[in-house]
């Protein structure tokens, strides 16, 4: 059986880089997903062992996957990643010259078949409280959550190729998958779906102008998705906390089983799984 690992919101720590790079020369998975919020904030200053990265992708994790290929030889993997909401969307022409090189497979609302598997990425989620919106829309509709910014709002730091006004993430979705077979489908999800073990966060009396707070945050289309057209495997990653409060890092929906591999502790988790039985998991959480 292939050994998979699934890792998410690494969100430019050179710790948790290097536990993944460790542990992909050690174990030699053969598929890695990366689940979005893969970069440090723009404006923070990057410094690892004692140095300045003036440019995380392309000083240090394109440098840092060669390496790896190189030490792994024929045993290096195939990788397929995203980027997530805290990720700036400017930074994408570094993660298409990674594509370019045969590091990974950039899957930006897109598919790539493997054999008999077909493997999606999405990284868009629903409207946060948060400014930046390269990867945000809106969900099922023009709604937004009491707090939260609208896509239409905030800042960019590339022009959209798409209506803010009207584009959603359950029509996304459908274009994507139009009327493939998903019995062999993986999607690597940024966001979770919505009112799930996997998107509860810390928001517990908490209140906007008086209103309540939802705890439950992810998406509405993605839990839609899942429900009806019964995937596969789904991954996601996006609430870190989700797993601390419920316990639970992994859900079935029917068929479909979806793992969220965000952390909130100071380490990497690592979801490992068997591709042809994604039943045969484990979650492994590294602090060095």
């Amino acid at each position: 059986m292939t050994t998979c690992y699934f890792v998410s919101d690494l969100h430019g720590s050179a710790l948790r880089y290097e536990i993944l790079f460790r542990e992909m020369i050690r174990n030699k998975p053969s598929f890695v997903f990366l689940g979005g919020d893969l970069l440090p904030h723009i404006h923070r200053s990057v410094r690892i062992g004692g140095k300045d990265i003036p440019d995380f992708m392309r000083n240090y994790v394109i440098p840092g996957f060669k390496e790896v290929r190189r030490k792994m030889g024929c045993n290096y993997p195939e990788v397929f990643l995203i980027m997530g909401n805290d990720d700036h969307r400017i930074e994408e022409s570094a993660f298409l010259e990674g594509e370019q090189i045969e590091l990974w497979k950039y899957l930006n609302n897109s598919k790539f078949k493997f054999g008999p598997y077909t493997f999606y990425g999405y990284p868009f989620v629903p409207p946060t409280p948060f400014l930046l919106k390269d990867w945000e829309k809106y969900d099922v509709s023009r709604y937004v959550d009491p707090g939260c910014v609208p896509p239409t709002e905030g800042y960019r730091t590339v022009e959209p190729d798409y209506d803010t006004e009207y584009s959603t993430i359950q029509q996304d979705i459908e274009k994507l998958t139009a009327n493939d077979n998903l019995d062999k489908a993986v999607f690597l999800f940024h966001t979770p779906p919505y009112q799930s073990l996997l998107d509860r966060a810390e928001l517990d009396g908490k209140k906007f102008e008086h209103v309540p707070l939802d705890v439950h945050v992810g998406s509405i289309a993605v839990q839609r998705f899942i429900e009806e057209k019964q995937p596969m495997l789904t991954l996601h990653g996006h609430i870190h906390e989700s797993t601390r409060l419920t316990g639970h890092w992994k859900q079935a929906f029917g068929k479909t089983l979806s793992f969220n591999a965000a952390h909130d502790g100071p380490g990497l988790s690592i979801i490992k799984f068997k591709i042809d039985n994604p039943s045969d998991c484990e979650r492994l959480i590294f602090d060095e």
